[in-house]
């Protein structure tokens, strides 16, 4: 027999287990003012340049925690990260390239992977 007591506990378990798997998406938003930005990001050529490879992914479910593969949200609220793209390299706190491939994402330089913590 289902007791309320069990049906609360049942639920209380999974929304705990949604939550968490969401607090570990690498999901970003790109804003329109670096004012408002946790991270300015700037794409670079090379990747030799790069502190991190980026693999753009189609669904949060699909995206990383940390490792460079990001989902990009339509609203900020449900990002983990706003980022600002500038223009130049020197400008930025972290140098990405795109990569085709998920499994050629990561970090190059991890000392810049605070940033994205």
């Amino acid at each position: 027999m289902i007791t309320i007591a069990s049906l609360f506990r049942s639920l209380l378990a999974i929304t705990c287990l949604v939550l968490s798997s969401q607090t570990y998406a690498q999901r970003v938003f790109e804003v329109e003012y670096a004012s408002s930005a946790d991270v300015k990001v700037c794409v670079v050529d090379y990747e030799s340049s790069a502190d991190l490879k980026v693999y753009k992914v189609s669904y949060a479910s699909s995206a990383g925690s940390n490792d460079g593969r990001w989902f990009f949200t339509e609203y900020a609220s449900s990002a983990q990260k706003k980022i600002y793209f500038v223009s130049y390299p020197s400008s930025a706190d972290v140098k990405i390239f795109y990569v085709d491939y998920a499994s050629s994402a990561g970090w190059i330089n991890t000392s810049k992977k605070s940033y994205f913590d």
